[in-house]
């Protein structure tokens, strides 16, 4: 059975089995692409759960003839770690979790994941100052390691716009982080 198959029994009669093959399919994918974003195993898991449960929700308006069920499915993920990413609650939880990071972890160890999660927070906030699309056009890139062709199928625009877009989100987060260095020092 393919994948178009069970969309269908899943559109048309909301079949459960359809459902978690579809779900199984992708659901590797999708945690990591949510992993790499979040940086911590229990939020990846949650999320990608409620990944799916959007999907499951939404998929009657999912149209084959607009985007591949991959590219669509990719669409909700990102939409949904942006989300995420720009709410109340992860902003609390960051100032949780570097208090507890630096309390149980060990010198070297920490230090090196406090860099990682600096770096990473750093990124993210670049990424929250900037606009869905070019928000979305690195997201794709890092994370989920897409092609320009593909992120620009998904977006809808063309790979030069994307590449444009790519490159400059780029030189002005090098920037960022280049003068954020320079303070630490």
């Amino acid at each position: 059975m393919n994948e178009r198959f069970w969309i269908r029994k899943v559109q048309q009669k909301h079949d459960e089995k359809s459902a978690d093959k579809l779900t199984r399919k992708y659901y590797k994918e999708i945690y990591i692409f949510v992993y790499k974003q979040t940086l911590d195993e229990q939020l990846a898991l949650d999320l990608t759960q409620e990944i799916f449960i959007r999907m499951l929700r939404s998929i009657a308006s999912y149209e084959e003839k607009k985007s591949a069920f991959r590219t669509w499915l990719y669409r909700i993920a990102a939409n949904h770690c942006i989300d995420y990413l720009r709410s109340k609650q992860h902003r609390m939880k960051q100032v949780t979790v570097y208090t507890v990071d630096e309390e149980q972890a060990e010198l070297e160890d920490s230090m090196l994941q406090l860099e990682y999660k600096e770096q990473y927070e750093a990124v993210n906030t670049f990424l929250q100052k900037q606009s869905g699309s070019i928000q979305q056009i690195v997201r794709y890139k890092i994370f989920a390691e897409l092609t320009f062709i593909e992120i620009a199928k998904l977006l809808q625009m063309p790979e030069s716009t994307v590449k444009t877009n790519y490159y400059k989100a780029i030189r002005i987060l090098r920037k960022e982080m280049e003068a954020y260095y320079e303070d630490e020092v």
